[in-house]
């Protein structure tokens, strides 16, 4: 029998993160006395795969939990509060954009990669307008029973009418009503907003504890290969020491290519194979997606080795090509060029065979 996934609302749920204990346990014990409450408005802010989500949806459905007083260490998943985040359908928790919610009864929205049709569609939009913002503001400010919880997820999507519709509801703050905005971008928010909301301490990760995660959480193997310290330190050297970001990256399709990748282009530069039959082979292999992701890691430290600084791969002897083949910084500007013009194209109706082959040609000039 095979394993059905884990609702996407498991994350109310879901064991603590090591490095959050003591964050969590400064929350709700302040959360539980009244003399210091929580502020009516916090913002988890960071970059990518420090948990910050994990977080947020944890302490939501703890905040919000009919039994939270009996279980310090997360809501109980059994009362009816807990059943209403499970199903999607909470009276008291309000989430924008509406697809971050971890349940949505409604039928979801989702972008495809198909490769059999090697066409991308557009992503939803994600921007939170203004008309978004006032329409959560009868939420806020009529009144209810218990506490009420609104998150804004990738906050630094909001319009600048958005932002300001919400700068009148973070200046008016109303008892018994959190807002919780979440962002891997702090710096596009506005000044104003962050000014108005208490920062999160959620970027503060001991080196040594997100080794143990990391070592642990994989078992010992990535991709089916056992797995050493070294390695996992260098999948969070390229993460920039975010574990959950070095975890995806273990498990990625395209970070056991790597030597592949330059093997790949030693026979674009060297003439033994041509654009079109490397984009035919890759088109197997990985998304362009994954391919992009792939090609940003190996320019970066290409780029490095060039500048004789450190590269992130210390498993791969990047000096021993570069000793047949040196692109120039001209060549890297252009490349980067093309690998963030295909990016935006991917947001539209774009043929993924027809920008793979584009790239291939541009990495044979390379």
């Amino acid at each position: 029998m095979q394993n059905q996934a884990a609702p996407t609302s498991a994350i109310y749920f879901a064991p603590l993160l090591p490095w959050q204990s003591t964050l969590w346990e400064q929350m709700t014990t302040r959360a539980q006395h009244p003399d210091k409450p929580l502020p009516h408005a916090m913002l988890a802010a960071g970059m990518s795969g420090l948990g910050k989500r994990a977080f947020i949806w944890r302490l939501t459905a703890w905040l919000l939990c009919n039994q939270r007083g009996n279980h310090p260490m997360g809501a109980c998943g059994h009362c009816e509060s807990c059943h209403w985040l499970k199903s999607g359908t909470h009276p008291n928790l309000q989430v924008l954009p509406r697809a971050s919610l971890p349940c949505d009864p409604q039928e979801p929205v989702t972008t495809t990669n198909d490769d059999s049709s090697k066409k991308v569609t557009k992503p939803k939009d994600s921007t939170i307008k203004v008309d978004d913002i006032r329409a959560i503001q009868p939420f806020i400010y009529q009144g209810g029973q218990g506490l009420k919880i609104c998150v804004i997820d990738n906050a630094e999507q909001m319009t600048i009418a958005a932002a300001n519709a919400l700068l009148k509801t973070l200046e008016e703050p109303q008892s018994f009503v959190h807002l919780l905005l979440i962002t891997d971008f702090k710096a596009k928010l506005l000044p104003t907003i962050n000014s108005r909301l208490q920062q999160l301490p959620i970027q503060r990760i001991d080196p040594e504890v997100a080794l143990d995660f990391v070592q642990r959480s994989l078992g010992g193997v990535i991709q089916k290969e056992a797995v050493n310290s070294a390695q996992i330190q260098q999948l969070l050297t390229i993460s920039r020491g975010a574990p959950l970001s070095a975890m995806t990256l273990a498990q990625s399709p395209w970070y056991g290519k790597r030597a592949l990748w330059l093997t790949t282009w030693q026979a674009l530069f060297s003439n033994k194979r041509s654009a079109i039959a490397a984009s035919d082979y890759w088109q197997k292999e990985v998304s362009l997606t994954d391919f992009i992701q792939l090609s940003e890691l190996m320019i970066g430290d290409i780029q490095s080795c060039l500048l004789s600084l450190p590269v992130l791969q210390q498993d791969i002897d990047f000096q021993s090509v570069l000793q047949h083949h040196q692109p120039s910084f001209d060549d890297i500007s252009a490349l980067l060029s093309e690998l963030n013009a295909i990016k935006i194209a991917l947001q539209q109706n774009v043929q993924e065979k027809v920008a793979y082959d584009k790239l291939m040609a541009q990495l044979a000039a390379f």
